[in-house]
């Protein structure tokens, strides 16, 4: 009697556990189908900023604000020229013929982009001075003398 009673304490049990094993994995599939678990949280957290991006056509980095600052120990309002000098630096500095590695440069790197597309975002990233266009006119032909 104790051993049927056993029997039906482990096969339910099982039962509970695969049922649960197995509305896990669909909830895993669903949400790797929508591009990963926090996908739904970061919609939803997005907020009008996010909307105003995603229409721009923008694409959101993976790499926070805070976390790109962080990396290049620059203050939250460093202006393009300091991001750069800390970027160079420290890129310099983390070249594998120095002791560096290449996941530290994609990191700073990773980082001076992210702090670039804010910038970008909100108009205070200095344009490109206008380069000399090349003249057009052919040179003369040279001279048979």
């Amino acid at each position: 009697m104790a051993g049927r009673l056993i029997a039906q304490i482990v096969v339910t049990g099982a039962q509970v556990v695969g049922k649960a094993f197995a509305q896990a994995y669909k909830q895993a599939a669903a949400d790797a189908a929508r591009g990963g678990a926090g996908a739904a949280r970061n919609a939803g957290a997005a907020g009008a900023n996010g909307a105003k991006k995603a229409a721009s056509g923008a694409v959101r980095s993976s790499l926070e604000l805070d976390e790109a600052q962080k990396i290049l120990d620059v203050a939250p309002d460093a202006s393009w020229d300091t991001i750069l000098q800390r970027y160079e630096k420290m890129y310099d500095n983390l070249d594998k013929n120095k002791g560096g590695t290449l996941y530290l440069q994609s990191k700073v790197y990773r980082a001076k982009e992210r702090l670039e597309q804010e910038l970008r975002a909100k108009g205070e990233f200095p344009e490109p001075s206008a380069q000399p266009k090349a003249s057009t006119e052919q040179p003369p032909p040279p001279s048979d003398k």
